[in-house]
């Protein structure tokens, strides 16, 4: 089980926001969104932010960091290392399977990743049986996106998902995720874009976009 950095929004939380951080940061790197994001009328949340493990990243010389796969190209479409996705979806899932186990069914349980984060987020949405609340993908594509088509299973494309990203990102360039969006809703995903100006990074406007399609989950 992966070690995380969790965040509770009250005594008794009735959901759960999984969040993936990018490479070479770690759990404690989105857990201050949580007082900007979260409003005072909303059930009681826990956050997990997990810790990705150590691994050598190709692209940058083979040195150890935190990843969650490692980078064997600057190919988006070949450049996700398959094996190390694979290996993080399962570890994604055993976190989605422990907040079961703390009394939060899946329809009160969502999935949210920024970057290499965000690409976990989208591959183990496309393999989920039982649909989650929901997705988040923020910054991000999906890795092998031209496979996407043939690795959705039955139901998956019933999660909701939320995308945004910067039109200035010097990381993982726009067209590429909007690439990913639109193969997305070819899939049938019910999925909300937003484009901002900005780099990789967030911004006010996306939290607080992030927070009326979350209102609607809560809603729902």
């Amino acid at each position: 089980m992966l070690e995380t950095v969790e965040q509770q929004t009250g005594a008794a939380p009735e959901w759960s926001v999984v969040w993936l951080h990018g490479l070479g940061a770690d759990g404690h790197d989105f857990a201050p969104i949580v007082p900007e994001l979260v409003r005072p009328h909303w059930p009681a949340i826990r956050f997990v932010f997990p810790h990705a493990p150590k691994r050598p990243v190709s692209i940058n010389g083979g040195m150890p960091m935190r990843a969650w796969y490692d980078i064997v190209s600057m190919d988006f479409r070949s450049r996700a290392d398959a094996a190390g996705v694979a290996e993080s979806v399962a570890q994604v899932e055993e976190l989605i399977a422990r907040e079961q186990a703390r009394g939060i069914p899946l329809k009160r349980i969502l999935l949210a990743g920024f970057s290499q984060g965000g690409a976990i987020t989208l591959a183990t949405g496309l393999t989920r049986r039982e649909p989650l609340a929901g997705l988040i993908a923020l910054s991000t594509y999906l890795p092998e996106v031209d496979a996407a088509a043939s690795q959705l299973v039955d139901g998956a494309n019933t999660q909701p998902l939320f995308m945004a990203h910067g039109s200035a990102d010097p990381v993982i360039p726009v067209q590429v995720a909007e690439h990913s969006m639109q193969v997305l809703k070819q899939l049938g995903f019910d999925l909300e874009w937003h484009r901002y100006p900005m780099a990789h990074q967030v911004c006010a406007e996306e939290i607080h976009a992030l927070g009326q399609w979350l209102q609607q989950r809560f809603e729902g």
